[in-house]
């Protein structure tokens, strides 16, 4: 059975198209960029043959999403013959509220609760609805699912999801915290467990999902109980472009001092602050880590800060937990900055951890035990496959 999983963004579609019988195993995998604008890029990566791409007018994601399907089936670079082979579509949906708690198959109740969502999810859920009609309109005889960033995170109790503000809130509005990246540490808890010769439904670990986008989930015997995004994926950990965690009152004060509506602070808070904000230069931690290694001032606060929050939240995530038996890093940089993975460990050796730190090095861009083996807390490097879950949940439905 073949599954093509979809990641749009506004301007974006990512792919993958996977055989799942007898084991998963990827086929091609590609990226369609600017669409909209005056001229798009497209790159098609088939396994086992040459990379394709091309530079193109793409004016809209329907006609994006035919160069993807026209490529998977081209004769020099395409890995099937028709269409009719693909079996089945997962979309990734960013929100998906309290009404999605689980991947479902899309029909026209779900699409209509998507369009919903939106409303919490401007950014995002509006690409992921132009994924799913294009394709729908494409493919109309196969079935669709959803799989949302969200759901993994449902589990969360009360105490952890509401915010301080009237009850109405989120009686009315639905204002609460939602957590995000729930696709990446529903597949990095269960694998980094047993990494580490752990039961994951009988454990506590702090999942680390660091890159441009990053998050903390406190995941309690199989649950998540916690995560550090909230409404939107603004809050929590300093990020590539991403405030995160700020006082609101700050933000009023920003607006009426910069003279900005909410569509410029809206901007401003997603795409102008975090790394690239305080170091001025970059969002990539290698540029940060040279510049800092150069006494370059605003990439060390950079560097610096980064780290520092990262471990506030793990002390945090520890004590919601009552303990913590694991730690595990992934994402871009989780998987790969062993050097900032390093300078996140250290002086935690209050709650149990030793890093091993030729074992971090050699685990940069690999799984593997981070930690000594004496190290109360295991530490590990593990790498994510968020469409690889994306695949797996499609199949579960559709078969």
């Amino acid at each position: 059975m073949k599954i093509l999983v979809l990641n749009c963004g506004s301007s974006s579609i990512k792919y993958q198209l996977l055989e799942m019988e007898p084991q998963p195993e990827l086929l091609a995998k590609g990226l369609v960029e600017r669409v909209g604008l005056e001229m798009g890029e497209f790159t098609h990566k088939p396994v086992g043959k040459d990379k394709y791409y091309t530079q193109t007018p793409i004016a809209n994601h329907e006609v994006g999403v035919k160069l993807v399907l026209e490529a998977l089936m081209d004769p020099q670079h395409g890995v099937i013959k028709s269409v009719d082979e693909i079996n089945a579509v997962g979309h990734r949906v960013a929100h998906g509220g309290e009404y999605f708690d689980k991947s479902m198959i899309l029909g026209p109740k779900e699409i209509e609760e998507i369009e919903k969502l939106c409303e919490l999810a401007p950014l995002h859920n509006p690409a992921s609805l132009l994924g799913i009609n294009v394709m729908m309109k494409l493919l109309p005889n196969i079935k669709h699912v959803g799989i949302f960033d969200t759901s993994f995170h449902q589990t969360m109790p009360p105490e952890a999801f509401l915010y301080a503000l009237p009850y109405e809130m989120y009686e009315q509005k639905k204002i609460r915290r939602y957590g995000f990246h729930g696709t990446s540490h529903k597949y990095v808890g269960p694998k980094a467990a047993e990494i580490a010769g752990l039961d994951y439904n009988n454990c506590k670990i702090v999942s680390c999902h660091l890159g441009n986008g990053a998050s903390i989930t406190a995941i309690k015997n199989g649950k998540s109980i916690d995560n550090s995004m909230g409404f939107t994926p603004v809050e929590g950990l300093m990020m590539g472009t991403r405030c995160g965690d700020i006082d609101a009152g700050a933000l009023i004060y920003i607006m009426d001092s910069e003279k900005m509506d909410t569509k410029q602070l809206n901007t401003f808070i997603n795409k102008k602050c975090g790394l690239l904000g305080i170091s001025g230069k970059s969002v990539d931690m290698r540029d940060i880590r040279a510049g800092r290694d150069a006494g370059d001032e605003r990439s060390t606060y950079a560097f610096n800060m980064f780290a520092y929050r990262v471990k506030k939240y793990i002390g945090a995530y520890a004590a919601a937990m009552g303990g913590v038996d694991l730690i595990l890093f992934t994402g871009g940089i989780g998987e790969n900055a062993w050097f900032q993975r390093e300078a996140i460990c250290d002086d935690l050796d209050w709650l149990g951890t030793k890093l091993d730190i030729e074992a971090n090095k050699k685990y940069a861009g690999e799984d593997g035990i981070i930690s000594t083996p004496d190290s109360k807390v295991k530490l590990v490097s593990v790498t994510t496959n968020e469409e690889l879950v994306m695949a797996m949940d499609t199949y579960k439905l559709v078969k």
